[in-house]
């Protein structure tokens, strides 16, 4: 065994349908839109990660971009495939490297999944040369990651907005006592701005371009202390078809995500309603913890504390907490053997 651990790479993946993440070394050496741009005629992918994503909404007949995972789940396995290839290839340690090391993958998929997308995560990543590939729920990545020490009997409640799905989980003794995931997370917000700024401003704006809106401006309350700028949008006209430009304010862009966010807020009280009644009083004195780039909108935290009457807190870096949290799960196979999945 010895001298196939010395040929052994590991690595942690956090294989989200927005970011993809991976960890090498205790490093983030990959932290890339998961995203591909394949060529249509002669099937090969072209751009993968950051490069594909200024592509999106710009492409002609001859390109498509294509986003791998749907909903925290592989949509499309041959496109995940590749672009899991192309991500390992480009990290500068195994560049050095004759040929393709064996790897150890931990990568972390979302609790609601089932059997056969698990499968294809599982199989994709043996594709990549995994030989050894275990698998973590994200929310417990996400605990693990934000320096919750997950072996006590204690209650944690982890909330965490993805791209494509919310992981809303209660967490002791090592699992997960009660947990919800719910498809209403970053994509959706995304959508929900496209959709408001067509019927509101008359104004059609790309997938790109909502993005930066939520990013820029992006808010879950109509009241912020340190309010964003007003920012410029650019789109076309429904009416006229001419290129415009609206100013957009963040009160606004609450007003649209506001119906997503209620859903969230209910899907967390749905989840509080099914801790047993130890793990609630745990949760009351620790509250809840936020994570994934979600967590991020302006007022979110305050809005779900509101709502919940607990202190809610983010995750310092929300954005790699689930990656870190898989990452040390890797480095200490040992320690959290019962929570991976073989």
């Amino acid at each position: 065994m010895g001298f196939f651990d010395f040929m052994t790479e590991d690595i942690a993946i956090d294989l989200g349908t927005a970011n993809t993440l991976i960890i090498h070394n205790d490093k983030v050496v990959i932290d890339s839109p998961s995203i591909v741009a394949r060529d249509r005629i002669t099937g090969k992918i072209i751009a993968v990660g950051k490069e594909a994503n200024m592509m999106q909404g710009k492409t002609h007949e001859n390109i498509k971009t294509i986003r791998p995972l749907k909903d925290g789940v592989i949509a499309d396995f041959d496109a995940s495939e590749k672009m899991l290839q192309m991500f390992i290839k480009s990290i500068p340690a195994l560049k050095k490297k004759l040929f393709t090391p064996a790897l150890r993958l931990v990568i972390c998929i979302p609790s609601g999944i089932t059997e056969v997308e698990m499968r294809a995560v599982k199989e994709s990543a043996e594709r990549v040369n995994g030989k050894e590939v275990y698998l973590i729920h994200e929310p417990m990545a996400a605990a693990i990651g934000i320096g919750i020490d997950i072996m006590q009997p204690k209650g944690n409640m982890i909330v965490d907005i993805g791209g494509g799905t919310t992981e809303i989980a209660v967490i002791a003794l090592a699992g997960i006592v009660c947990d919800k995931s719910v498809k209403i997370a970053g994509d959706v917000f995304t959508n929900d701005i496209i959709y408001y700024m067509r019927t509101q401003h008359n104004l059609f704006v790309g997938e790109t371009t909502a993005e930066k809106i939520k990013i820029q401006i992006g808010a879950a309350v109509e009241d912020l202390e340190s309010a964003p700028e007003d920012m410029s949008v650019q789109g076309r006209d429904l009416l006229t078809g001419k290129p415009k430009q609206v100013d957009v304010s963040y009160r606004e862009i609450a007003k649209a995500l506001d119906k997503s966010i209620q859903r969230i807020k209910d899907a967390i009280m749905e989840t509080l309603s099914q801790t047993p009644p130890e793990l609630a009083a745990d949760i009351y004195n620790t509250g809840i913890y936020l994570a994934g780039g979600g967590s991020m909108l302006r007022g979110l935290d305050k809005r779900i504390s509101l709502k919940t009457d607990l202190p809610v807190y983010i995750a310092e870096d929300p954005l790699r907490a689930v990656v870190r949290g898989t990452g040390m799960a890797l480095k200490n196979l040992a320690k959290y053997k019962n929570i991976l999945i073989k």
